[in-house]
């Protein structure tokens, strides 16, 4: 059979939905093809990829509260051809919440030169958060994270992120989540006492 050169017609408009400070989902009207569609990919400002699905929906995580973005659309079929981009969308994510925005639990337990942290966020805001990334810094300089659960860990010097999971990413209104990691220290293993959530301050107990 003759190759399969037709690309597939451009998806729908996307609309926006879910928007939060850092993150929102996508909706669009499928594309046709001669053949089949097989997938469509979301790109950001016309040629920045932000992710690929098989399906007519895509959460897109990682953005900057208080900005707009314009996004479209393209569909692929199993020949790699690409059709013209969508229509576009523009959006500006929510504002970050305000201080106080979320409450931020830690326990510890510690032993010799090693803890297991054990951390629950809350939003107390008035809006969804739609991915999350809490930072803290240890006290001292001795204080290491090792194994870890239910988040993405990042240590630079003493200054430590935690990301969400793509299960994880979502909290409502007085929604919580929780994760944790374990450790090691190097004789003291005091509790951080500066949390924030999406860069804004949290409260601490």
């Amino acid at each position: 059979p003759a190759p399969d050169t037709t690309a597939p017609t451009a998806p729908g408009t996307p609309t926006a939905s879910a928007i939060g400070p850092t993150g929102l989902t996508l909706t669009w009207a499928p594309a046709t093809d001669d053949v089949g569609v097989t997938g469509y990919r979301v790109h950001r400002a016309g040629d920045v990829l932000v992710g690929s699905t098989t399906g007519t929906t895509l959460a897109v995580t990682g953005l900057t509260a208080a900005t707009t973005y314009t996004f479209t659309v393209v569909a692929v079929d199993a020949a790699g051809n690409v059709s013209a981009a969508s229509p576009p969308v523009t959006v500006t994510t929510a504002d970050p919440p305000v201080g106080g925005g979320c409450a931020v639990t830690w326990t510890t337990s510690t032993w010799d030169t090693g803890f297991t942290a054990n951390i629950t966020v809350t939003n107390t805001g008035t809006t969804t958060v739609s991915g999350w990334t809490l930072a803290f810094t240890f006290p001292s300089g001795g204080q290491k994270v090792g194994q870890g659960w239910s988040a993405t860990y990042t240590q630079t010097g003493t200054a430590v992120t935690a990301t969400n999971l793509p299960y994880n990413g979502t909290l409502a209104p007085r929604a919580s989540t929780s994760f944790g990691f374990n450790g090691t220290h190097t004789g003291t293993n005091p509790k951080p006492t500066t949390f924030t959530l999406n860069g804004a301050p949290c409260t601490v107990s």
